[in-house]
């Protein structure tokens, strides 16, 4: 197929592109039903030797003189081999186009693949690329905005006071640098989160399972999420409920108590002054698992949005989803499944503030166990 000049403006060098191909509005595909390329050659060339044979005894036998036959006997022959041929190459022209518009940026493009042979393979193989190559493009755009949109808050505010303080404006005090150093902690907070999105992205993570005795445990996750909640001025009550009292779970204290910290503090969030924060914990049905769950009295998730909340820079809550940097649950979600276990909006309980089409009940469930055989892991069976 010829090809045409045009000036690339990102590169400065002339990119090929095709020409106006005639026959681009022919679309048959006759030889679909095979599913190998090499008998769809074979039928190709059959076909056409069929077509040539007998236009050429036609020929002969209506005394048509050979320099009239042979011309029209290869027209015809061409037309039938671009008739079957086009078929057989059209996802592969496709793919061609999709791979000039992925160059540029445009991942948009889709092969049209009906056929079941190595071609059909490969523009099947070549549409989920493009697919997953948009969606990683996407992702990464959606990082760099919403990274900039969450350092530029902190940073503006501690920029601002100590611009204050530079001045004279603000005396340095108490207030005037707890101020300075919020805005620093939310700063530290971001960047622990970026590093451990980047332990996701290259699936590089290492876990010291340990037995973990829950009711000490969460005593001390929930002191240290008060503290936190008393310096903000949210005045919450807490309560801790672990049945039996003598429950423990196969875990990294770490990772494990992240994930709890980061639930304590969402639902500290969103709990109203006054209200209350429950974190309980029991066994599982199977008695092979145990289930951690923390529930607050705020507004709630919405139904629709129980899964959404997982995913980075997501918030959950309405309109008092405020000041956290939207990646807690996202590295939640990652932490349970390192321990081969879920978390979940769960269902509402009794006892909740939000209402039956709203959840602030939030559920992790880890399996029981005493020990782990994969050495990867970092752990030990117990002796």
């Amino acid at each position: 197929m010829p090809e045409t000049g045009v000036s690339d403006q990102r590169s400065g060098r002339p990119e090929r592109r095709p020409a106006h191909d005639p026959w681009e509005g022919l679309d048959v595909r006759p030889l679909d039903p095979l599913r190998s390329f090499k008998v769809k050659l074979g039928v190709l060339v059959a076909t056409t030797v069929t077509v040539g044979a007998v236009l050429t005894w036609a020929g002969l036998r209506s005394s048509v003189p050979p320099w009239v036959t042979i011309p029209v006997v290869v027209a015809l022959c061409l037309v039938v081999t671009q008739i079957l041929a086009r078929g057989m190459t059209r996802p592969l022209r496709q793919m061609t186009r999709a791979a000039r518009a992925m160059a540029r940026g445009d991942y948009s493009q889709r092969i049209d693949a009906t056929s079941r042979d190595e071609v059909g393979q490969l523009a099947e193989a070549f549409t989920v690329m493009a697919r997953d190559l948009e969606q990683t493009d996407r992702l990464r755009r959606d990082l760099v905005a919403n990274v900039s949109h969450e350092l530029r808050t902190p940073v503006a505010a501690l920029r601002g006071q100590l611009e204050n303080l530079v001045d004279g404006v603000t005396a340095p005090d108490e207030r005037s640098l707890g101020v300075a150093l919020t805005a620093t902690e939310r700063l530290s907070e971001l960047v622990d989160h970026l590093l451990d999105l980047s332990r996701i992205d290259a699936g590089v993570a290492a876990l010291d399972r340990q037995r973990i005795d829950l009711l000490p445990f969460l005593h001390e996750a929930v002191d240290a999420a008060q503290l936190a909640a008393a310096a903000r001025g949210r005045e919450v009550r807490w309560l801790v409920d672990v049945r039996p009292r003598d429950l423990w779970v196969q875990a990294d204290p770490a990772r494990l108590h992240q994930v709890i910290a980061n639930l304590l503090d969402n639902a500290g969030r969103h709990t109203p002054p006054g209200g209350q924060v429950r974190l309980r914990a029991g066994e599982g049905e199977d008695g092979r698992s145990v289930w951690i769950e923390v529930e607050d009295d705020g507004p709630g998730i919405p139904r629709d949005e129980r899964e959404r909340v997982f995913e980075r820079f997501q918030r959950g809550g309405g309109a008092d989803a405020t000041g956290g940097t939207g990646l807690g649950l996202a590295i939640a979600r990652w932490v349970a499944e390192l321990h081969d276990g879920t978390i979940e909006v769960a269902d509402p309980g009794r006892d909740a503030a939000s209402g039956p089409e709203a959840s602030s009940r939030i559920r992790l469930t880890l399996p029981r166990r005493d020990h782990v055989s994969d050495p990867q892991d970092g752990e030990r069976p117990k002796g």
